[in-house]
């Protein structure tokens, strides 16, 4: 399987963006903010689908077109955006987008599968690079962050009344946000991209209360999701991204068990004394 370049390339590069998945997504939980990533998502496909259409790198495309869709959330505020119809309406005018410049640029239906679904092991040594430069300064910006970020995201009114800038941590994470959400739509979709950036988050919370131990362990249930959606894709040639969802989904079930598992024991426990 590693004698060819394409299978070296997908493992770097999902390794890479499952570990920044991880660290980012345990935030974006915390922060109520899945339904966000899903819209950035959205929004992303509309990126790359317009690069597709005049010609540009489809990454280019989707920086721009996710950056820009953080700000306006930004400028809406976070709460606003989730409260009314405008993420619906959002999704639609953004798939909509990506659908007009598909078919004005007569663009192949495989290219367009790709912007949907993800195609990690299309992936070539340029945009591993792209990649390892993109995650390494999204980890680097969550690092210096970190301490704001935490605070913010797990005590909002403590951060508050401690004085924080707390607009602009929230337009700073969305910023971030983008970013990490126009890399990981490369390997799973347009479609499935806020999965990998939810629900290994999510599960990590079943098994530790620890925050940072939350952000090791989802990073490391992502690492296992790719890893094992990248060997059952190539043995099955069935996609990628179902092996990924479909096993960071087992894990979320399999902590939601364990958790009511160990609910039930305090009860009885309880009872008993």
């Amino acid at each position: 399987m590693f004698q060819y370049d394409f299978m070296q390339h997908a493992f770097i590069a999902g390794t890479l963006i499952a570990i920044m998945c991880g660290v980012i997504g345990v935030f974006i939980i915390a922060r109520s903010l899945s339904f966000i990533a899903h819209t950035l998502s959205h929004i992303g496909f509309a990126g790359a689908a317009f690069a597709a259409f005049t010609g540009m790198d489809p990454l280019i495309g989707l920086l721009v077109f996710t950056l820009l869709g953080a700000v306006g959330v930004g400028q809406m505020g976070v709460r606003m955006f989730r409260r009314d119809a405008s993420i619906s309406v959002i999704l639609s005018l953004a798939l909509a987008l990506g659908i007009l410049f598909l078919s004005l640029g007569n663009i192949q239906g495989n290219y367009s599968r790709t912007l949907l679904f993800g195609s990690v092991v299309g992936i070539d040594l340029q945009d591993v690079w792209q990649i390892v430069v993109i995650t390494i300064l999204v980890l680097l910006a969550l690092a210096a962050s970190y301490r704001w970020l935490k605070f913010d995201s797990f005590d909002q009114v403590g951060a508050q009344a401690a004085g924080l800038p707390i607009r602009w941590i929230s337009i700073g994470f969305l910023l971030l946000m983008a970013v990490a959400v126009s890399v990981t739509v490369q390997i799973v979709g347009a479609l499935l991209v806020f999965a990998l950036m939810t629900v290994p988050a999510a599960a990590a919370r079943f098994y530790t209360q620890s925050i940072f131990g939350m952000i090791l362990l989802s990073s490391f249930i992502a690492v296992l999701g790719v890893w094992f959606g990248l060997v059952a894709g190539y043995y099955t040639n069935a996609p990628v991204s179902f092996f990924i969802v479909a096993f960071d989904a087992f894990v979320y079930f399999l902590g939601m068990a364990f958790q009511a598992i160990i609910g039930r024991r305090r009860g009885v426990e309880t009872e008993t004394e």
